[in-house]
């Protein structure tokens, strides 16, 4: 059993082309009580997600999102990019646009805030895998524009705003991703000086 549920994170890759069915309304509450689980200091619970599902919320978010790049001067949101986006929403059936609360009372520091909505939003991309479903984190459509966040109801004062992740089934089989080995990132520390 454990090496089944190791060989399926180890085959986790990003999926950027989608396309339905995505998940039904109980497996994706599933996959959010495993975002839940991830480690949290303090327990804050600093996750913050919504869901944009069905070709015409996925259609406002496009307008609203690509309306607001245009709008802040961006020159990388060309026709052509305009065009290209559009399509790829347009094959996807679920999006969740992920931020992170953030408690400013001081107690927990804000980057383990981070990294704890980090940890949740790798458990629901876990739980999509291993629930037969491909995903794609992505930090475009204007994740790093104010107004898109403040239109999805993620005040700038009190949020980090962190993208969205598509979620449907696979358009393509990709194969196995290249992966690093352990070696090539891990040591081992033995308390000696480094170097010596």
């Amino acid at each position: 059993m454990m090496t089944d549920t190791l060989h399926a994170l180890t085959s986790r890759r990003s999926a950027k082309f989608l396309r339905g069915p995505g998940p039904d309304a109980q497996t994706l509450r599933k996959m959010f009580q495993a975002a839940a689980c991830a480690p949290d200091h303090g327990a804050l619970r600093p996750w913050r997600y919504v869901v944009i599902e069905g070709p015409q919320a996925i259609g406002r978010l496009a307008d609203m999102a690509i309306g607001a790049v245009r709008a802040s001067g961006d020159p990388r949101m060309t026709d052509e990019k305009e065009k290209a986006v559009r399509q790829w929403l347009a094959e996807i059936p679920l999006i969740v646009a992920v931020a992170q609360k953030i408690d400013h009372g001081g107690r927990i520091p804000e980057q383990e805030q981070l990294l704890a909505a980090g940890a949740s939003v790798m458990n629901l991309l876990n739980a999509a895998h291993l629930s037969g479903f491909g995903a794609f984190w992505s930090t475009g459509l204007g994740t790093y524009v104010e107004a898109v966040q403040e239109a999805l109801g993620f005040d700038a004062l009190d949020h980090k705003f962190l993208g969205f992740l598509a979620i449907g089934t696979p358009a393509a089989d990709s194969g196995p991703a290249k992966r690093p080995e352990p070696e090539s990132f891990v040591r081992v520390w033995t308390g000696e000086a480094v170097g010596a």
